[in-house]
């Protein structure tokens, strides 16, 4: 299962947009999911997130709060950015557990929770850089639950949603002349080194997500692809996208980098990635991607396929 896709709580869109239900909905029974410039607030002893009560939070300044769901209990769940709150005061309140990037954790954090904490983190990034309105420049403020915010210009009043940024991510794969299937990665100089991931990009205005795969192979490695194939996606808020997973099958195999674009790019066989560590070891060998990216499910998808044929 692709990490920080399994939310599952009821996002009650029709509901939230309610304030009196709503208003409700900040009871004793209520759970509070903190978020400190971009960290989750974690029990390090479990690796698990930190889901306080009401009474915890009920003296802090929930104006601001950002409703994420009901539980099958109907327990509703809520994100509050404390960013702004005195360093001695958030230490008081959060105890022994700890603000880490969810990412530290990856596969390790249960999928639902992990999945509850990448929704209020890419809300609470999304609040922080849309304070005022595009259209004017008056300050906007959130409304239904923190899933929108409105301009409080009486001349304007333009409502705006959270941002997704749709990129594509893709393994590129062809059979060379000596019967071996591989496929195409590549690198950025910033990466651990020695690490290889899937290729990828933004979505331009105008295109299919096809023509963006295309593309984006294209500029980053100078091959040309055909039979882009849809395999999955997967949120990723750090800070705004949603990666799109595709498989694609190259017409051609002389790489050409583009230096702006990747360090390096090469074909490998499945032989040579069963060789490969993970990205966090140490050392200049070769590795494959975090085990909490799509990137790695779409390689480890490619490598399964020969078992499967």
């Amino acid at each position: 299962m692709l990490n920080y896709s399994q939310m599952s709580l009821d996002r009650a869109s029709n509901l939230r947009k309610d304030p009196i239900w709503l208003a409700a909905q900040v009871n004793e029974q209520s759970r509070w999911l903190l978020v400190n410039h971009n960290h989750t607030l974690f029990d390090l002893n479990s690796v698990a997130v930190t889901f306080l009560n009401f009474n915890t939070v009920k003296n802090l300044d929930l104006t601001a709060a950002i409703f994420l769901g009901l539980d099958q209990q109907d327990i509703s769940y809520f994100a509050l950015d404390v960013s702004a709150l005195e360093e001695a005061l958030l230490v008081k309140l959060i105890g022994d557990a700890e603000f880490v990037d969810i990412r530290r954790y990856g596969v390790q954090v249960a999928l639902e929770e992990g999945s509850m904490a990448a929704l209020a983190r890419g809300l609470c990034y999304w609040h922080a850089t849309h304070r005022f309105c595009g259209r004017c420049g008056y300050q906007n403020h959130l409304v239904e639950g923190g899933h929108s915010r409105l301009c409080v210009n009486e001349q304007c009043k333009h409502q705006t949603f959270p941002r997704t940024d749709p990129a594509v991510i893709m393994v590129v794969t062809r059979t060379f002349a000596d019967g071996v299937e591989r496929c195409l990665l590549g690198r950025q100089a910033v990466w651990a080194p020695g690490m290889y991931s899937s290729l990828a990009g933004f979505v331009d205005p105008g295109e299919t997500l096809e023509q963006a795969v295309a593309r984006e192979v294209m500029e980053e490695a100078g091959i040309i692809v055909e039979n882009v194939r849809y395999i999955a996606s997967q949120p990723w808020p750090f800070p705004s996208s949603i990666m799109l997973g595709f498989i694609a099958e190259a017409v051609t195999e002389e790489i050409q980098v583009d230096k702006d674009e990747l360090d390096d790019a090469q074909w490998f066989s499945r032989e040579e990635l069963a060789k490969f560590g993970n990205w966090h070891e140490e050392g200049e060998h070769l590795k494959l991607p975090r085990a909490d990216s799509i990137s790695r499910y779409l390689i480890d998808y490619w490598r399964e396929l020969q078992d499967q044929a």
